[in-house]
């Protein structure tokens, strides 16, 4: 069994993202599973070098590194695989250019995403610089098993339209890369965020166009979030754990930390990362936390 941890080096880590690799590493102990750790560095934007050189030493630290034979990897040296699935899709005709900016896509109600309603899908437009690429998804629905949720059913062609896979600029989409490093690693295991849960349709409906056959497993776990309810993320005023290792706290503290936010724990208290497989032995699928935890500054 394969899963990974795919960090973007977009800003400091924070608590939320050691909640993540607590899932990671101790759902991976308890599954005998090999974790690789990918830098998903793929959106020239926004990662730098040195928020990459800090990730790799922060996670040097808590000793959150590739386990039972897995590796480090950067996604910023894998276009050549890219531009080998890119042209997998070319080959079948799944792939058309498109002019559209953001503002064109239609707003769907009480969604977080628009939807793109293929403007552009049968006009043959030429590849020109300034232009998009996108990828004809089937109007299936598709369903797949989660361990925490359950049953899903989605259908991507009526949540987003046909994702794109290289953007305006040149750049790569994480809908696409993700799916083509998840294919060539062999992760059979997904194990993130609730907010990515629903990006999970449209990234299976892309692994069966490049050929993918065998099952995915996935389990998507809670956030922590905000006390207003939205995601923790770089852009609030999350502690970085930088700060937090500035405080005194060690590896196992921070660790008994994020376990105790995400309701592992009645409360903080240390952890190694050794611990993480008996911490995880203790639940069942079934009951692994139903409820997102609120950090609380």
């Amino acid at each position: 069994m394969n899963t990974r941890f795919a960090p973007s080096p977009t800003g400091q880590l924070h608590l939320g993202h050691v909640a993540a690799m607590v899932y990671v590493w101790g759902l991976a102990a308890r599954l005998g599973a090999t974790v690789h750790v990918r830098i998903e560095d793929h959106d020239r934007q926004r990662c730098r070098p040195e928020y990459t050189a800090e990730l790799r030493e922060t996670l040097d630290w808590f000793g959150f590194v590739p386990v039972n034979g897995g590796r480090w990897s950067q996604q910023s040296e894998h276009d050549d695989r890219f531009q080998s699935a890119l042209a997998l899709l070319r080959e079948r005709n799944l792939v058309y250019a498109c002019r559209c900016s953001r503002k064109e896509l239609e707003p769907l109600p009480d969604a977080a995403e628009r939807r793109y309603p293929g403007h552009c899908r049968d006009l043959n437009l030429p590849e020109t610089e300034g232009t998009a690429l996108r990828v004809r998804l089937p109007a299936d629905s598709i369903e797949f098993h989660d361990a925490r949720h359950g049953r899903q059913t989605q259908r991507p062609s009526a949540q987003c339209g046909d994702p794109v896979v290289r953007d305006r600029l040149g750049q790569w989409t994480y809908q696409f890369v993700v799916v083509v490093d998840d294919l060539h690693d062999g992760i059979d295991w997904v194990i993130r965020g609730d907010d990515l849960l629903p990006s999970t349709g449209r990234q299976l409906l892309l692994a069966r166009l490049l050929g993918r056959s065998a099952p995915l497993h996935y389990f998507h776990h809670p956030l922590i979030v905000n006390p207003d309810g939205t995601k923790l993320s770089k852009r609030d005023a999350a502690a970085p754990i930088a700060e937090l290792r500035g405080q005194g706290l060690s590896p196992a503290g921070i660790i008994g930390l994020a376990a105790s936010r995400c309701g592992l724990l009645p409360e903080p208290a240390p952890r190694r990362l050794d611990d993480l497989a008996d911490l995880f032995g203790r639940w069942t699928f079934e009951n692994l936390f139903h409820q997102p935890y609120r950090f609380v500054y």
